[in-house]
Formats: C-alpha cells, structure tokens, sequence
C-alpha cells in the first residue's frame, strides 16, 4: 500500500470518527472528552472539567475507578478461553456501570467509542456484552436501563468479527475564544 494512499484512508478514518462524536449529544461529548483525559492520563481532570464541587467529587470518584483500566488494558483476552475473561470481564462491566452510572453515556455508540479509546481496539469484542452487564445493573433506574439497551444495535450483538484497526481520532478540551 502506498504512503499517499495510507494518508487518504487515514484521513477518511479521522474524518469519520469525528462526524460520529460530532453525533453525540453535547453531554456525552464533554464526559468523552473528560474520561480520556483521566483515562489515558492526559490532564488534570479536576482542574479542567470541574465547574462546580459536586463535578469536583464525580471527577475524583472516577480517578479512582479508572485505575482499574491499567489492568483491565493487560488482561484484555485474545480469545474465547473462559480462565482469561475472569481477571477482565469483571473490573470492565464494574468501570462500565461507573460510567453508565453517570447518565451521560446514552448509547452503546457513545460507550463504544469511548472504550474502544480507553481500552485499544482488541477491547471490541468484549464490548457488546460488557455494555448490556453493566446496562443492567439494578443501580441503573429501570427505564434508563431499557433505553440504553435499546441502542444496541444487532450487527454489534451478532458479529461474526471486528476490525483490528486503532481509533485515530481522540477528541480533547477546546478552550472558548471570546469573538473579537
């Protein structure tokens, strides 16, 4: 493959993935944005995101949920064997209903894309599954739990594979500019 033609699908790639954020709605796309800062250890989360003391302490709350994610990123199974889902399958539907928990992440599209940053692209099989444990957890209000069930789409429920290809785009904190 050429380098002209690798930058063009790359592009096609980035171009894609910020029209789907772009899709999300305005609260999912700040707690995206907020998530991968701590997640993948970007920022001071709490000095970026935190308007008030009541987001200080939900900030703070998720630092330490999210330590769980170095772990869960090296346990990751490469395969169906059930002895190597026990370590993973667990911290990722507890860190998942953290996040569900919240009630910004309105869908699985939302939730996968978040994840699929966090966590790599191997993380995508597993995703599915995670997302509808973590839906159903009884702290969830029972109608919430039935909407984000019902964005579950049936072609992410029954693939029969998933694409090895690294996310490019992770969207980041954009400072307001006052008009001149």
């Amino acid at each position: 493959m050429s380098a002209m033609h690798t930058r063009r699908s790359d592009g096609a790639t980035t171009l894609r993935e910020m029209q789907e954020f772009a899709g999300f709605p305005s609260a999912a796309q700040r707690y995206i944005r907020r998530s991968l800062d701590i997640g993948l250890h970007r920022a001071d989360a709490v000095a970026l995101w935190s308007r008030d003391m009541v987001e200080a302490a939900s900030i703070k709350a998720q630092l330490s949920i999210y330590c769980a994610l170095d772990e869960i990123r090296h346990v990751i199974p490469d395969g169906p064997d059930l002895g190597d889902l026990m370590p993973f399958y667990g911290p990722l539907v507890a860190v998942s209903g953290f996040d569900l928990g919240q009630g910004r992440l309105n869908s699985f599209a939302a939730y996968r894309f978040l994840y699929e940053r966090l966590l790599g692209s191997a993380v995508r099989p597993w995703l599915p599954g995670a997302f509808a444990n973590a839906a159903m957890l009884p702290s969830l209000d029972p109608s919430y739990r039935r909407s984000l069930l019902e964005t579950i789409p049936e072609a992410a429920a029954t693939a029969p594979g998933w694409s090895i290809r690294e996310p490019v785009f992770f969207p980041e904190w954009v400072e307001k500019c006052e008009p001149a």
